[in-house]
Order: C-alpha cells, then sequence, then structure tokens
C-alpha cells in the first residue's frame, strides 16, 4: 500500500512540475510577446516603401469607398458624406496573430485635408500593439480611419506614437447613405473606423493599437529628413502630392463625387459581431471604448469648429 502510495506520489509530483514548467513558460512567451508587439511594426516595415504602400492604400480604398461607376456600391461603403468632411485618412494593414495574447503590426499612411480641398502628400506609418483575452488564431485586417478633426490630424503629425483609445478614441463608422448618416455627422467620434478582415479571429479589436511614424520610409521617398508636419501640410505647400500616389487620390475623389440620386437612404453602423445597429441621431453621438450599441462614453465635438467639447456618460 505504501508502495501505490509513492507511485500516486511521484505521478502527481510529474504533473505538479510539468504544470509549473508549462506555467513559466506560458509567461515567458506573454512578455516576450508583448516586447516584440510593442517594437516590432517598425521594424518588419523597413522593406516597404511609400510608392508600395500608395499603391497598397489605393487598392484598400476601393474595397471601402463606393464605386462611381456603379452608385449601388454606396450602400456598403464609407458615406460619401463622412469622406467630404474628413480631415484626414490613415489608411493601413494590420497582421495580428496569438494564442492567449495577440501581436499587432502593420504598416500603411496617413493623409491630410488642405484648405483648398485637396489631399496632402502620404506620411508613412506603421502599426504595433498587443491585446489580451481570448485572440486566437490569425488574421491580415485592411483598416481605413477617417481623422475627423484638426486635433486628430495633428496627432499623427507630431513624430511620437498614436494610440487608438488612448490618446484618441475611435468608433465604428457608419455605413450607407441618408440624411440621417449626414445628421449623425454633427457629433462624431474623433475618429471613425473601417476595418475589413482576410481571415477568422477572435477577440478583434483596434483598442492599444499604436501607430508609429516611419522616418526611414519618408525620407527614402522624399529625399531627405521632412516631417510629418511639413509632409501633411500643416505648414502650407511645404510637401506636392506625388504622382506616384495619384490611383489613390483618384479613387478617393471618384467617391467624393459620387451622385446618390436614386439611392435608398439605408445607413447602419457595423459591429464586431457582424450585426447591424442603427446610426445614432445627431443628439445621442458615437459611442467610443467600446462596442456600437453598448454603455459607454460619448465624445461631443463643436460642429462649428471640431473642437473637443465634453465627455459624457452615454
Amino acid at each position: 500500500m505504501q508502495g501505490g502510495s509513492g507511485k500516486l506520489g511521484s505521478i502527481w509530483g510529474k504533473v505538479r512540475d510539468g504544470a509549473q514548467a508549462a506555467g513559466a513558460q506560458a509567461s515567458t512567451m506573454i512578455k516576450d510577446g508583448s516586447a516584440r508587439a510593442g517594437t516590432g511594426g517598425a521594424s518588419l516595415m523597413q522593406g516597404f516603401t511609400l510608392p508600395g504602400e500608395a499603391d497598397k492604400a489605393a487598392k484598400i480604398l476601393g474595397h471601402f469607398l463606393a464605386d462611381a461607376t456603379h452608385p449601388q456600391t454606396a450602400l456598403n461603403s464609407v458615406p460619401k458624406a463622412v469622406l467630404q468632411r474628413a480631415k484626414g485618412l490613415a489608411v493601413f494593414t494590420i497582421l495580428k496573430a496569438g494564442f492567449v495574447f495577440s501581436g499587432k503590426a502593420g504598416s500603411g499612411l496617413v493623409i491630410a485635408r488642405l484648405p483648398d480641398g485637396s489631399w496632402s502628400a502620404p506620411s508613412c506609418i506603421a502599426t504595433a500593439g498587443v491585446g489580451w483575452g481570448l485572440q486566437i488564431g490569425a488574421d491580415i485586417t485592411e483598416v481605413v480611419i477617417v481623422l475627423n478633426s484638426e486635433n486628430a490630424v495633428k496627432a499623427f503629425s507630431q513624430g511620437g506614437n498614436v494610440t487608438i483609445g488612448g490618446g484618441l478614441s475611435a468608433a465604428a463608422g457608419p455605413i450607407g447613405t441618408g440624411g440621417n448618416i449626414a445628421a449623425s455627422l454633427v457629433n462624431p467620434a474623433p475618429m471613425f473606423s473601417y476595418s475589413r478582415s482576410k481571415g477568422l479571429f477572435a477577440g478583434l479589436t483596434l483598442d492599444g493599437t499604436i501607430l508609429v511614424e516611419r522616418k526611414d520610409a519618408n525620407r527614402d521617398f522624399y529625399g531627405s529628413d521632412i516631417s510629418a508636419v511639413d509632409i501633411l501640410a500643416l505648414v502650407s505647400g511645404r510637401v506636392p502630392a506625388p504622382e506616384i500616389a495619384s490611383a489613390m487620390y483618384d479613387i478617393i475623389e471618384a467617391a467624393e463625387g459620387l451622385d446618390e440620386t436614386g439611392l435608398p437612404a439605408e445607413g447602419y453602423v457595423p459591429t464586431e459581431s457582424g450585426t447591424h445597429v442603427p446610426v445614432p441621431s445627431a443628439s445621442q453621438g458615437y459611442t467610443i471604448g467600446t462596442q456600437p450599441g453598448s454603455t459607454g462614453s460619448q465624445t461631443v465635438f463643436d460642429s462649428a469648429d471640431h473642437q473637443p467639447g465634453s465627455t459624457k456618460p452615454v
């Protein structure tokens, strides 16, 4: 009997030791993954040039914006009203991969609206971040962020990190057409986010995503250490829009000039679960920091100058 107890104790000891070793290994993996996610965006994207990013951005925008030759595509696109009042656009891809924790890394560019209504030259950005919770699998996600205020554009031009859900809040943007969309833009979130996934991923979120200026790619293309402030024309007229990005500009211009005559008024806000919720009213505003339709906080902007007003519970 004592021999049986000894064997049982030995078995439990091995199980305990194995569990402790596995736990230590998992902790190490999580710590290493967090460190890589925080620094990996810029290093992974060193080989990606601005011409390549401009070409990629044109293709991504073609998936999100309406095709002027097929007006009905506006029913499932970033609304013309949102695009026309946008102060800037950030277009990028995110590669997410993880089990328990998720790393995020990717690349793209940002452009700003100029005083004459045209678009600035592009500035390259890299993305990085780490998320927690149910994160299983790998996914490449295409993202378009509509910058709804001058403050949002300035955040991308400071040469530091822009953290979604941190310094700037993003809400899921509306889709479709109709007067209810235009009316809801009286009180927009600082940024509208739109994402399109090419695979399956559990727990997809943009919160915690870090966007960093890629000074190396900008320097390689523009030929000098020019700042994002100059590229995005916050100091007017410093950098002309390059011909290499003409396809991207053409897609945006066509979507802004779309004729919506005869189209039904059908607008909605997509959720991460794939369901649709109604476009919020002008007084309600857009929910930030949580999924649409759930309890969160609402950022209110003064529609006259688009400066932050107040934050109040919804």
